[in-house]
């Protein structure tokens, strides 16, 4: 069983890792471009290292003439006019700083590039899919979900899907193509040194593997004791006049103490593994740049590599080389979290839209609001009916009032006529009409509700009074008013309907 499931997991997030690979092509043009402008400057990267070493060799000749001069990439010196090799060492360097200098003016524009693309674009997209599926999702889905999670997939479960494309995709490709150019350019210069240095790589695979595969559940833990984190802080500032009420600060101040805590520890544990990776790369690299020097030393003694560009070069690719290597592990860690956000995304968007207009829907303007319940049975989870064959009908301009004990089903009921939910049994009619063939913007049109509790959004008193009515005239506004006896207080504010109210309205 536990082999099952494992394999269980491992299929969903192949599942969730194409997903991710599919929403990074829509954006392929703009990770192309980056993609490109990175090799520029690893080219360059590089050229700087090799014209450094060409340096020092042109000075070892000049020292030591019995030593080889130094050698030019393509056999081609631009400085060969030079004759004096002080001379050429000073135009040597002036060409490398300007080198250095088109290095940072195109590495700011990457950064540019990839901010544009990650920010402005894949982040802005896929919050706003999230938001705009959450504004369709049922009661339902509401009542089973807590609003801390909610709240945490918008937010940081958007941002970790996303920097997959930049800390998985776009460094991983870059990563790969600084690794084979640095290969080719170290066999070029020694195919024995650059195996010798490198036979201990397979043993940094093994390490990343290892501490993947062992941090992996974690970050999952993490997320869920994350969404527990901001559910508490919700829920203890929208009930603060409960907590007060009863006095009942210390309790909840140590409830969120705890959870904080236990995200600390988790957080620690994580910490500890990442910890004794970095050094374990770092011993194994100490080991390749001990195996140059001694490999290598013995290449230049013998007069058969060159001190600068071919040790010294060396020296920085190895170490480049290693770094890239450990980014590994960095890039498995962030693939992790953004598959596991990507699972908690994903279930929002995946979750079927249960109450939508049908496709032959119909939008019939205005109705006179003459409502029949036929035989209707109602259940929040299914084989618990809550409604139970409830049959009558209201008449137009008929009030009707709706009694019954606590959770006997009035809420349910009510929640019926505009569609929040549909009936397990039976229908509801508006004017004849089955109410579930009706559009659902064309139907809630018809039905004015009143609240157990009023929200207010923060916006002015006349943007909310407006909200179900975008378009309604100042008359119109404030005759509303007038009807709920809000028009007196709202004029003697010193913005009048313009005021701008607080969270839930709290200025009021």
């Amino acid at each position: 069983m536990p082999s099952t499931d494992r394999f269980k997991i491992e299929a969903s997030d192949r599942r969730n890792l194409r997903r991710l690979l599919a929403m990074s092509w829509k954006h392929a043009p703009g990770c192309v471009k980056v993609l490109t402008l990175q090799l520029v400057i690893l080219a360059l990267g590089i050229y700087g290292l090799v014209l450094g070493g060409i340096g020092i060799d042109t000075i070892h000749h000049a020292l030591n003439p019995v030593m080889p001069a130094a050698r030019w990439p393509f056999g081609y010196n631009p400085f060969g006019i030079v004759q004096e090799p002080l001379h050429q060492v000073l135009c040597i360097a002036v060409f490398l700083l300007g080198v250095a200098a088109l290095k940072g003016y195109l590495s700011y524009w990457y950064a540019v590039l990839l901010a544009e693309l990650v920010e402005h674009d894949i982040v802005v997209e896929l919050r706003t899919q999230v938001y705009d599926k959450l504004q369709r999702l049922s009661f339902r889905f509401f009542d089973a979900n807590a609003t801390g999670s909610l709240i945490n997939r918008v937010t940081g479960d958007s941002r970790a899907v996303v920097t997959f494309v930049n800390g998985v995709l776009i460094q991983g490709l870059v990563i790969l193509m600084t690794l084979a150019v640095f290969l080719a350019y170290m066999f070029t210069l020694s195919i024995p040194l650059t195996l010798a240095c490198l036979a201990t790589t397979p043993l940094l695979w093994l390490v990343t593997y290892r501490f993947t595969v062992k941090v992996r559940p974690l970050y999952g833990e993490n997320r869920e004791l994350v969404d527990t984190l901001i559910s508490r802080y919700s829920e203890s500032i929208q009930g603060i006049q409960v907590v007060k009420g009863f006095g009942a600060e210390g309790k909840v101040r140590e409830e969120f103490v705890r959870v904080n805590a236990r995200i600390r520890d988790q957080q620690g544990e994580i910490f500890q593994r990442v910890s004794r990776y970095n050094p374990t790369v770092g011993f194994l690299t100490q080991v390749n740049l001990g195996v140059l020097l001694l490999y290598g030393g013995w290449l230049v003694n013998h007069g058969g590599f060159p001190l600068g560009a071919g040790l010294v070069v060396f020296v920085g690719l190895l170490l480049q080389f290693a770094g890239q290597v450990a980014a590994f592990a960095s890039i498995a860690n962030t693939a992790q979290q953004s598959i596991i956000a990507a699972r908690r995304v994903f279930e929002v968007l995946d979750t079927p839209v249960e109450i939508q207009d049908r496709s032959d829907a119909k939008n019939v303007g205005r109705l006179t609001g003459a409502i029949t319940f036929e035989d209707v049975w109602f259940e929040y989870k299914p084989g618990e009916p809550v409604l139970q064959g409830v049959s009558f009908d209201i008449k137009p301009g008929e009030c009707v009032a709706i009694l019954g004990q606590t959770g006997s089903g009035k809420s349910a009921l009510l929640s019926l006529i505009p569609r929040f939910f549909d009936p397990a049994r039976g229908r509801v009619t508006m004017d004849g009409y089955n109410i579930a063939e009706l559009g659902l913007d064309d139907l809630r049109r018809n039905v004015g509700l009143v609240f157990q509790e009023s929200f207010l959004f923060s916006n002015t008193i006349a943007a909310n009074i407006r909200f179900g009515h975008p378009d309604a005239t100042d008359a119109q506004m404030v005759r509303a008013a007038q009807i709920a006896a809000a028009d007196g207080f709202i004029r003697e504010l010193p913005e009048g309907y313009e005021t701008l109210l607080g969270e839930s309205g709290l200025n009021l």
